[in-house]
Parts: structure tokens; sequence; C-alpha cells
């Protein structure tokens, strides 16, 4: 499967209110194994049977883009020490109506990260449903699309209030994070960066 990245003002980056957007993005999804591929269905099921399924008012569950943020190398990803939930995970959040989930991915890595000129990778590399429990809310489910999202050389991070920390890692070091990552995270770091690597050997 062959991977492009679009920047920002790629008019395949432009919101969207139709559902099957939604439905075209998890069709195209390039998942891998048969966790990842068990999600995809179950997301696909829940966007056929919702309306609102892009909308929090939806307090079973709801769509989500996220992003595994990796470097131009392609050999480290920035992960968030999530303020609310406490633990490391790739950035990413809720699609609030927008169902053109890789504008929502690249849009959660800006305002979490604040690294300039990313990049996001089309089609999505993984996807994943999970339950949550943030502080003062109901627990629901979270139906996350998630891509890959390229920085350029030299761009520096800026941790906004949704984090705690940011840190670079690799595969060398994601499992010394302190709490541990979860397997659904290490999944999609294992397959973002594989990806990476591949996608971003011509350049290096």
């Amino acid at each position: 499967m062959t991977f492009e990245l679009l920047d920002r003002s790629d008019n395949r980056l432009t919101a969207s209110h139709d559902l099957a957007v939604a439905a075209d993005l998890l069709a195209s999804a390039t998942v891998a194994g048969a966790d990842a591929g068990a999600h995809r269905r179950r997301i696909a099921e829940f966007v056929a049977a919702n309306h609102d399924a892009a909308h929090r008012d939806n307090t079973e569950g709801h769509l989500t883009g996220s992003a595994l943020v990796v470097d131009a190398t392609g050999t480290r990803t920035l992960l968030m020490l999530h303020r609310k939930l406490g633990r490391w995970f790739q950035p990413g959040g809720h699609a609030d109506g927008d169902t053109n989930l890789a504008a929502v991915a690249l849009r959660e890595a800006d305002e979490e990260t604040g690294l300039a000129g990313l990049r996001v990778a089309v089609p999505a590399l993984d996807a994943d449903v999970h339950r949550v429990e943030p502080p003062r809310e109901p627990p629901h489910l979270h139906l996350d699309l998630r891509f890959l999202v390229v920085a350029p050389p030299g761009a520096r991070e800026e941790a906004n209030e949704e984090a705690l920390a940011l840190r670079w890692v690799d595969e060398s070091t994601i499992d010394h994070l302190d709490p541990p990552v979860d397997p659904s995270t290490r999944r999609l770091v294992t397959r973002g960066l594989a990806v990476a690597r591949t996608l971003l050997a011509p350049t290096r």
C-alpha cells in the first residue's frame, strides 16, 4: 500500500459533516493484524448505526482522530502524558462533527504538540475502540481512526494544557516510559514506525 503525505492546504483535508467521508476513510485504512481489523469493523458498524457518531452528544461513544507523530527520519515518535487520563498516548481528539478524520488527526497534532509544518499520511494505518473514563464524564467509547503525521526537520514541540509532558521515544526507549504505554498504543507505535521508515527512506 502506498501512503501519501498531505499538508494542511490540500483540499482532501477539507472539513466535512458527511458520515460517508468517515466511512470511506475507514474502508481505505491499511490496518494490520486481526485486532485492528476487528476494531475497524466495529467502528464501521457504529458509524452505519449512529447518525451522530461524530458528535460528543452520543454518550455511548463517538469518533476520534489521532496522530502518530514521527520525526523527519521516521525513527522516533512524540507521545504525550495526558493530563486527564494520566497515561502516555499519541496526540488525538474528538471529531466534534468533522467526519474528515485525517483532518481531525492533523488538527489535534498541531494543537497538542505545537509542531509547525506537520503533514498527515493517508490512508489511515490503524483503528481502535477503547473505553475511557474521564473525570466528571460518564464512561464512553472512543472510536479512533489513526494516521501517521510527519514533522519537518528541526521542528520544536511545545505542549498545550492537555499534556503534562511530551517525549520523543523510539523502539528502544518506549518501554521505559512510566506509566507504561498500553498494548493499543504499543501496537500503533510499532506499526507506525515501520510505515514511516519505508515512507521516508527516499528523503533521508
